[in-house]
């Protein structure tokens, strides 16, 4: 028997398609299913002209069949079969697809979706098989052929012996190689793995003989093994369905199914759009920050179908990073798909999808906000921050989508709120929305700096997070409303003790003079407060980085020794001062110097900020007490 040479430069394009194109070998199994079950589609559309033929679904299936000892794999369909001539064209020529021709001939029928279009995924079996052999009988053909090839120099076809038509295709399984395990595709649990990672959702059934345990017949405790045909793969994809043929355990179960999280979902969304682009969606808001969320190991993505065959087990194209958290699945049939069928050309479509659900999220977020707003805060206690990040990134591009999101801790309402509920609530007086900075409420709660703006009845929103001073310089403002940190050396309110503290400032010049050539660069300038009406001494400062954001940055590994403009508050009206005062006045610029040390360590304390030199710092506590 003549051995025919592949077409189209064989043995270098099989090369580069084994080694190149499939990123993992276990494609090979989906792809071939993805063939059978084209084999079953085109049976059913030749049927729709053909009325000779009666389609009965139920005759119509996949099979999966192991052969351990002989290393075999062997995959059967109740297709159409293929003739000898449609063998030679489809099978001898790489990246010929039968498939690609049936579809395009066949354009006018509504519906004819089917998966295969590049012909290159049967030749993905050579990835774990030495040698494959398609046995094929043509529907309406009296005669069966088979063609088989070791993937290396060409392919022989000849006559055979088939019952029934459809195609069976019979891989020789790899040996063991150092690194590679080819036992595990004779593995009837790694297959079944395989068959619903990948093509669970095959609209026909695939099954499988699988071996199972019963108790011997008049027994108590002895079990013998025994051998039943399952089918493996669920076949009608949740997605799919009508939601009013589905309860919330449905999509719960599901979610568990597909280990999306060991959580329960606070909310799935399930929706269909049907237009330039037509898709199902099936996406769930987790109640958990998964263990590894905030690091860079973390991937995120949704799984995307063409056709109900799972393409890309993560496309991270389909989510922004602020909803990275959303777990799910889209499925498509409007996609255009690279050779491997594995990554996606970057097309329209795929951008059209990814907007539509971006907007799909937000609005399902805000009804929650406003319906449900425990869940919410629920959810905002797991994955707030990324929000806050979102408006941070890409120059706050995204800030219109996220703001209505976010919510801060309350001065006045010891609960989160929202951007919009503070804004409602501000008197007319109040020209800014005020925040303050710290590691915990508690720490803020004490914060000297916000004794003026409590004063005036204001409320403040607490920022604990290491990116909410980032995210709202992004912002800039809300609703016409600009941000002010209440560490701001200029508040923006007017005191009722104004001029008693510019004439205690002039007075006070030389001192604070001579106490701020006394810290040398650690401050930008010591000033009477306007702010403090207990404490003795606080820090504010000037410019567009923060105290807070000097913490943040310097906590950074690349230590980038940023620096904010401070400004030493100190309360004229405390009795500090007038010990200050009076030191200076006598000329004991001993203690003067000493009590500067104490007032400027004391306020990076009340600060969170370390102490430059903490045995200096408590010498001259003790030297004060003396």
């Amino acid at each position: 028997m003549a051995k025919r040479k592949f077409k189209a430069e064989s043995q270098r394009l099989l090369d580069l398609m084994i080694n190149s194109i499939y990123s993992h070998k276990e494609i090979f199994l989906r792809e071939l299913i993805s063939n059978a079950s084209d084999a079953i589609d085109k049976m059913y559309y030749t049927g729709l002209t053909d009325k000779t033929i009666d389609f009965n679904k139920d005759d119509y299936f996949i099979k999966i069949c192991k052969d351990k000892e002989n290393r075999l794999l062997t995959i059967k369909d109740t297709g159409i079969g293929m003739t000898k001539d449609e063998l030679v064209d489809n099978l001898g020529v790489i990246a010929k697809s039968g498939t690609y021709d049936f579809k395009k001939n066949n354009e006018s029928h509504d519906g004819v979706d089917i998966i295969g279009q590049f012909g290159v995924g049967f030749y993905s079996a050579f990835m774990v098989a030495d040698e494959v052999k398609v046995i094929s009988k043509a529907f309406g053909s009296d005669e069966a052929y088979k063609w088989e090839s070791n993937g290396s120099d060409g392919y022989t076809i000849e006559s055979c012996e088939k019952e029934s038509f459809g195609t069976d295709i019979i891989l020789k399984i790899k040996e063991n190689a150092d690194d590679i395990d080819y036992d595990e595709y004779l593995s009837e649990h790694k297959i079944k793995d395989i068959v619903k990672k990948y093509s669970d959702f095959i609209r026909y059934p695939i099954k499988m003989d699988m071996t199972s345990s019963r108790l011997k017949e008049g027994t108590e405790d002895e079990y013998e093994d025994f051998v039943e045909e399952q089918i493996v793969n669920s076949m009608v994809p949740i997605w799919r369905k009508n939601k009013n043929e589905l309860i919330n355990e449905d999509y719960e179960n599901f979610y568990i199914e597909k280990r999306y999280g060991f959580d329960k979902p606070i909310k799935h969304i399930h929706y269909k759009i049907d237009g330039a682009v037509s898709f199902n969606a099936l996406l769930y808001i987790p109640e958990n920050t998964p263990y590894d969320y905030y690091t860079k190991e973390y991937e995120k993505g949704l799984e995307l179908y063409s056709s109900s065959v799972m393409i890309m087990n993560k496309n991270p194209e389909l989510l922004p990073d602020y909803f990275s958290f959303v777990k799910g699945l889209v499925d498509t049939e409007d996609l255009s798909l690279n050779i491997s069928r594995e990554i996606l050309q970057h097309d329209r479509q795929l951008k059209i999808i990814a907007k539509n659900i971006k907007n799909k999220i937000k609005k399902e977020l805000e009804t929650l906000l406003k319906e449900d707003r425990e869940k919410y805060e629920i959810f905002f206690k797991s994955f707030g921050r990324q929000l806050k990040y979102g408006i941070y990134n890409n120059f706050g591009s995204d800030k219109e989508i996220i703001e209505n999101l976010i919510m801060f801790y309350s001065s006045k309402e010891k609960k989160m709120v929202t951007l919009e509920e503070y804004v409602s609530r501000m008197p007319e007086d109040q020209k800014y929305i005020y925040f303050a900075s710290g590691e915990t409420i508690e720490k803020i709660d004490r914060m000297p700096q916000t004794d003026m703006v409590r004063e005036k009845g204001y409320e403040i929103l607490y920022f604990t997070d290491e990116v909410d001073e980032f995210a709202i310089k992004m912002m800039m403002k809300f609703n016409e409303k600009e941000f002010k940190s209440v560490s701001s050396s200029d508040l923006g309110i007017q005191s009722d003790e104004k001029e008693v503290n510019e004439e205690q400032e002039k007075r006070s010049k030389e001192l604070f003079e001579y106490m701020k050539d006394q810290l040398k660069d650690k401050v930008k300038d010591v000033k009477v407060s306007k702010r403090l009406k207990q404490h003795p001494v606080c820090l504010s400062n000037e410019g567009e980085i923060s105290i807070e954001m000097e913490k943040v940055l310097n906590a950074m590994p690349n230590d980038q020794n940023i620096k904010a403009d401070k400004i030493l508050e100190i309360n004229v009206d405390h009795e500090v001062f007038e010990t200050l005062k009076t030191a200076f006045s006598d000329g004991n610029l001993e203690k003067v110097n000493l009590l500067t040390d104490i007032l400027y360590n004391q306020a990076l304390l009340i600060e969170g900020l370390t102490i430059e030199n903490p045995v200096e710092f408590t010498n001259n506590m003790w030297k004060v007490l003396k």
